[in-house]
């Protein structure tokens, strides 16, 4: 591991820049294609098109403390993309939850890491996640439980166009419309390649922004760059330039970000990587990752 990334992950308690935030995430991708390669099993695509999010959210935004996972006021994250698992799995490693040894074991039998996040089994995690579409339901319950309960946490859901195919999503945020919970954003992934197909040959979106703001969401003015970090903690100031809820943001991912035969590519939604797809795409992946460290 670089010096630089090192240094950076033994001071994790302080916010990041827009730098070190993305030279962690080139680092996290690293991460997570040696963990899937190891593996032989998961899913690179939607893991790498959120890399920055995640990494942005755990080293610089959510209210948190890895040494008491449950604290009732921490803020929440819902990973709705579920099968995005090894995503979140390194971030919460790296941000202290549980030991990065632990990675070692993702997806084998008996292990906390699972294909799908358990909020039973593994430290960190808010809510199980899988079955697309879910996740803003549980958020949208999540921030009223705040309200009923006088807490001020966050809440954030971190969706796929996946997950917004799903009926289960639309009326959740019909509901959110309607009792408009403070503290709740949906923060999307829009990387527009799924499992079988691009978004337009599955199930095209339209115009996303206008949808979300039919259905009583208070959208952010422009879709952000979900791969600059900068980019990205504009958004969060944009979160907290008004009162207004229920907040909905689009980010603009590219599927299998940071290897160019992976990205845009449906086949490498949860393709097995071989050994030749590891030896081409960790020297891609390692590059990037310099790159980043030396702006540091």
């Amino acid at each position: 591991m670089s010096s630089t990334v090192k240094d950076l992950l033994g001071d994790v308690k302080r916010k990041f820049n827009a730098k070190e935030l993305s030279a962690l995430a080139a680092y996290f991708r690293t991460v997570m294609f040696e963990t899937l390669y190891k593996s032989q099993t998961g899913h690179w695509g939607g893991a790498a098109s959120s890399a920055e999010l995640t990494t942005a959210l755990y080293f610089n935004r959510l209210k948190i403390d890895p040494k008491n996972p449950q604290w009732e006021e921490r803020d929440r994250l819902i990973l709705s993309k579920g099968h995005a698992s090894v995503n979140l799995y390194t971030v919460l490693a790296h941000r202290g939850f549980f030991p990065t040894e632990e990675l070692e074991t993702f997806r084998r039998l008996d292990s906390r890491l699972q294909g799908h996040p358990s909020m039973n089994s593994t430290s960190g995690v808010d809510m199980s996640t899988g079955a697309l579409g879910h996740g803003l339901s549980i958020g949208v319950g999540m921030a009223l439980a705040a309200r009923l309960k006088g807490q001020k946490f966050w809440t954030y859901v971190i969706s796929g166009e996946g997950c917004l195919n799903e009926g289960q999503s639309w009326e959740a945020m019909m509901s959110a419309a309607k009792y408009k919970p403070e503290g709740l954003v949906l923060m999307v992934d829009y990387n527009k390649v799924q499992l079988d197909g691009t978004e337009d040959e599955i199930m095209p979106m339209g115009c996303l922004a206008s949808k979300l703001t039919s259905f009583g969401w208070h959208v952010a003015p422009t879709a952000y760059n979900g791969h600059d970090t900068a980019s990205i903690l504009d958004s969060f100031a944009w979160m907290d330039s008004d009162d207004v809820w229920p907040k909905a943001v689009i980010y603009d991912t590219v599927k299998g970000k940071g290897i160019s035969f992976t990205e845009n590519k449906s086949a490498w939604h949860g393709a097995v990587i071989d050994d030749d797809s590891y030896a081409k795409g960790i020297v891609e992946l390692n590059a990037d990752l310099a790159k980043k460290e030396a702006v540091l």
